[in-house]
């Protein structure tokens, strides 16, 4: 698509959104029901899908995609009547007589850009977040991930006309394109590198943005967790989708005293999980291509795996695997990994993760297994992260009811829920002065008594 379509395409979604189209609440949450009923219809395109571009079994594809994806539906189905109402707020006694209320606005035409590693998801995570702040959009998928680009594409166009939601398909070229239009807003899912060219972009035409990013995100595993438990938990979150999520643990810090133990235990859940010879397990999926498949390779140091890293070189995949003995010289630890690469860190006490934790950028996650309270409550005070959980890894993604987001480097603003809500509106402040009554102490001439109540009134 070329920059005269989209174009044609931007200014007729703003003629639409200008003519007040996407205000009445009644048609928001048809268009959600519009967009659930298409989903259906076309679950098993999707999960075809999915397994084309990642490898992703339908069990899978359920639990960390289209299952995900109906849950937003239903919250915001459910909940975008009461989200979308003025909320009337305390008013001063110096602003007597008068109403005071904020009221969620829609931004206007929001484009929003999606990454590859959980491609359906990511795309229409958001975009039913804008639908429902009552907003237009172009949607622009990744181009790695082309077969879910092609279903959300069929969903998108059968469910709405393009003057509403739109989507764009392509590379680089579309990208560009894209960037250099003025929107009311833009939300961008992807890398850093990608996420300060966005930033940059946006910041000629003062666009709002949110970013959801990554980095490296530690998982913390102190002397008093329960191992088992932790290493079951911790292989499920760092390997699922072969560790292409935003918010696996990129690299354990363990303690020393129980670092063994540790890497056993996460050496049976492998194999418990994925069986003695991952790459012949058919619901174990892909690195998405040839170019992050060797990227990875690259960061697999022989002197340092201790258990997996086989490779499939033509069906561009990887056994989950172990690197020990790691320290920050080490290449696996200058990049956030995304992949299913576990490189092992250990420390002696609390106040060495934090310092660890403080002296490197803030990450999207951070785990942390523990019953130790006192050490919780420390790293979870004292350490900047995006969200997080204590004796799980991933879950916290998985609701509505709580924000999902990133800070300093990993990313700004959140979403999901009613903070999905709020991320795709402006929230006008209004006074309603009523015409009744007319105090007359502000107006000059200022007069003495004028002061003495002013400063009553302001108190």
């Amino acid at each position: 698509m070329d920059t005269n379509q989209i174009d044609v395409i931007l200014n007729s979604q703003k003629k639409y959104f200008l003519d007040g189209n996407t205000l009445p609440v009644p048609f928001r949450i048809s268009m959600l029901k519009k967009l659930r009923e298409s989903i259906l219809r076309h679950s098993n395109d999707i999960n075809n899908a999915l397994k084309t571009d990642l490898g992703k079994s339908n069990f899978e594809g359920y639990m960390c995609e289209i299952g995900m994806v109906m849950g937003e539906l239903s919250y915001m189905i459910k909940h975008t009547r009461s989200l979308a109402k003025e909320k009337r707020v305390h008013t001063p006694l110096h602003e007597f007589v008068s109403r005071s209320f904020k009221k969620p606005s829609p931004y206007g035409n929001v484009l929003i850009m999606s990454p590859w590693n959980y491609p359906f998801l990511l795309t229409i995570g958001p975009l039913i977040d804008a639908i429902a702040a009552g907003n237009t959009a172009i949607v622009k998928p990744s181009a790695y991930s082309p077969a879910t680009s092609k279903v959300i594409s069929d969903i998108l166009s059968e469910t709405f006309n393009s003057n509403y939601i739109a989507i764009v398909t392509g590379g680089r070229k579309e990208n560009s394109f894209l960037l250099e239009k003025k929107f009311d807003m833009i939300f961008f899912t992807g890398s850093q590198a990608v996420g300060k060219e966005v930033m940059r972009h946006a910041a000629e035409n003062l666009t709002p943005v949110v970013l959801e990013l990554g980095g490296k995100s530690p998982c913390i595993v102190d002397e008093t967790a329960n191992i088992k438990l932790a290493a079951k938990r911790i292989v499920f979150g760092k390997y699922l989708n072969c560790g292409q999520t935003c918010i696996a643990p990129d690299y354990i810090l363990c303690h020393k005293s129980v670092k063994d133990k540790f890497i056993s235990e996460v050496k049976n859940q492998i194999i418990k999980q994925f069986g003695e010879n991952p790459l012949d397990n058919a619901d174990y999926g892909k690195i998405i291509n040839e170019k992050h498949f060797s990227r990875l390779c690259g960061l697999i140091d022989e002197s340092k795996l201790i258990f997996g890293g086989q490779t499939d070189t033509e069906a561009c995949r990887i056994s989950p695997c172990i690197l020990d003995n790691v320290t920050w010289d080490d290449e696996v630890m200058g990049q956030e990994i995304f992949g299913p690469i576990m490189p092992v860190l250990t420390f002696e006490n609390i106040e060495e993760v934090i310092s660890t934790v403080q002296e490197h950028q803030k990450p999207l996650a951070l785990y942390i297994f523990s019953s130790c309270k006192k050490n919780i409550k420390a790293v979870t005070s004292r350490c900047s992260f995006g969200g997080g959980c204590i004796n799980d890894t991933i879950i916290h993604l998985a609701t509505s009811e709580m924000g999902f987001g990133g800070v300093g480097e990993s990313g700004m603003g959140s979403y999901h829920g009613k903070d999905g809500f709020n991320a795709f509106s402006h929230t006008k402040s209004i006074v309603d002065k009523k015409t009744w009554l007319d105090l007359p102490m502000r107006y000059q001439p200022y007069k003495k008594l004028n002061d003495k109540l002013i400063h009553m009134f302001l108190k």
